[in-house]
């Protein structure tokens, strides 16, 4: 049964308007180019791309995981030791914990007293300006302007220029007697803090997985903590510290930084895989030096039986430890791991993108190619009348033009060539005399009229009278608008073989 044409108006049928439009439909044509250049430079391109989504995207980074950054944090530091200085003003004194770190509950920032100078027994009266003061040194009273203060000054000038020292005069202040001595120290006082010790205890939540971790290590051993020590190599975990060999760690010299004092920054860094039930989550530590040098005041007051306020003040040299505790967890999501293939698939679009354009407008083949890969597709025309087709079809092309248009092999298939088991179809519609019926088969007058089947050229074997032959489909190089044969040629009951357009 020969099948339907399409219908005036329908998709793709000659009804469609002429020419790109709003409403017209583009699809992709694939078309495989033998430019080596470009094609290795694709690959090359791919395999990058495949390294770095799987191998540093989703491996390193772990682009599969969803991920905490925002950690609740708590942090509890322990200092232990003594120490005994011997100085004048002070005598022999011993220090402990309550002396030597301040604040004396320390959290995230402790400061640990390596060193002092102390000005004891200080009362509210007058006496000279210490002469490392600006300004403070005087020949007469008129040098010492009363009621004017400095930003270095110990106190209020009372007008008066005194003696100081067998050496020196300067002006009188009233503050606190005697002033401060700007003396720099020698060596340090507090040297025994080298053997100090530093326990920091840290615990981290991820509210995100409902997940929290100590770096206090599990253990049955209630004195492991007493003598385990932290060691990069043999210790990493232990959480309790050497002042001496922390202080090495950041990169510094204890003797230079307990002499004038500095900045320690301990960081503590959790780095947590939850895929593997918590158990791949430990602190990791490092140290940094910040500051040279570190200084500040504080003092000791009290009242003498005269009712006089008395205090000693202290100027305090030492080691400012800050902690800083930052963390992320991780844990298996599928929308991170979609969103990290998703942007390598995005990636690998790109490389196409750009290898295209290489190729279309770069290449030296560069119009051939964009011949190639841009076609304009029509639908056949629909003609009612078989015979003014004939009429107005170009004559058929002599064997010598047809001889020369097969050395073109560039020549494309035109969309509307019938195939093999059409063509068995529409010789069952032909008449016997071999003329075209429109009686038997109106369908296929109409649809394939004589214009479009000119690219067919049939052999007749009077021999055979059987349609048991199925035509074979041949290269025919020659444009199908040039070659028309006759329509007694297009029908014949008997055996035939065919060749229609393949390029």
């Amino acid at each position: 049964m020969c099948p339907q044409p399409a219908r005036a108006g329908s998709m793709g049928s000659p009804g469609a308007p002429a020419g790109w439009g709003l409403l017209d439909y583009k699809t992709e044509k694939y078309v495989m180019t033998r430019n080596w250049r470009v094609g290795t430079l694709q690959r090359l391109l791919q395999l990058g791309l495949m390294v770095y989504v799987v191998g540093w995207a989703l491996l390193a980074k772990k682009g599969y995981q969803e991920q905490d950054l925002d950690p609740q944090i708590s942090v509890i530091t322990k200092l232990k030791g003594v120490s005994v200085t011997q100085i004048k003003e002070l005598g022999n004194r011993l220090w402990d914990v309550a002396d030597f770190v301040k604040p004396a509950q320390g959290e995230n920032v402790f400061f640990l007293v390596t060193n002092f100078l102390v000005t004891p027994e200080q009362v509210q009266g007058r006496c000279p300006e210490h002469p490392s003061i600006p300004l403070a040194n005087c020949w007469a009273h008129e040098d010492c302007p009363e009621g004017e203060t400095g930003t270095h000054s110990h106190g209020i000038k009372t007008g008066q220029c005194v003696v100081f020292n067998g050496t020196h005069r300067t002006c009188e202040i009233r503050g606190w007697c005697p002033v401060e001595s700007s003396t720099v120290p020698v060596k340090p006082l507090l040297v025994q803090a080298k053997n100090f010790t530093l326990f920091i205890k840290n615990t981290v939540t991820f509210s995100k997985f409902n997940f929290f971790k100590s770096n206090a290590l599990e253990t049955w051993d209630n004195t492991y903590f007493k003598h385990c020590r932290y060691d990069p190599l043999s210790s990493p975990f232990c959480p309790v510290f050497q002042i001496g060999d922390l202080v090495a760690a950041a990169g510094g010299v204890f003797e230079d930084l307990a002499l004038l004092g500095g900045a320690v920054g301990i960081r503590v860094l959790w780095d947590c895989d939850l895929d593997a039930g918590g158990s791949d989550c430990r602190p990791h530590y490092s140290f940094q030096l910040q500051e040279r040098s570190y200084n500040f005041r504080t003092a000791t007051h009290w009242w003498e039986t005269s009712g006089v306020e008395a205090r000693s003040l202290l100027k305090l040299y030492g080691i400012r430890f800050n902690i800083l505790v930052t963390g992320r967890a991780g844990k298996f999501g599928l929308i991170p791991t979609i969103i990290t293939l998703g942007t390598g698939a995005a990636w690998l679009g790109v490389i196409t993108f750009f290898c295209d354009l290489l190729l279309l407008y770069v290449d030296g083949e560069a119009h051939f190619y964009w011949m190639t890969k841009y076609e304009e597709a029509k639908a056949p025309k629909v003609t009612a009348n078989p015979e003014q087709t004939e009429q107005d079809s170009p004559p058929l092309h002599s064997a010598a033009q047809r001889s020369a248009m097969e050395q073109k092999p560039w020549r494309k298939r035109e969309p509307w060539v019938p195939r093999g088991m059409e063509l068995v179809q529409w010789a069952s519609c032909c008449s016997v005399s071999g003329e075209l019926s429109p009686r038997l088969c109106p369908q296929y007058s109409q649809q394939w009229p004589t214009h479009q089947l000119s690219a067919l050229t049939l052999t007749l074997t009077v021999a055979d009278s059987s349609l048991a032959w199925l035509p074979a489909l041949l290269p025919l190089s020659a444009p199908p608008s040039q070659v028309e044969p006759p329509p007694s040629q297009l029908c014949y009951n008997g055996a035939y073989a065919a060749r229609s357009t393949a390029r």
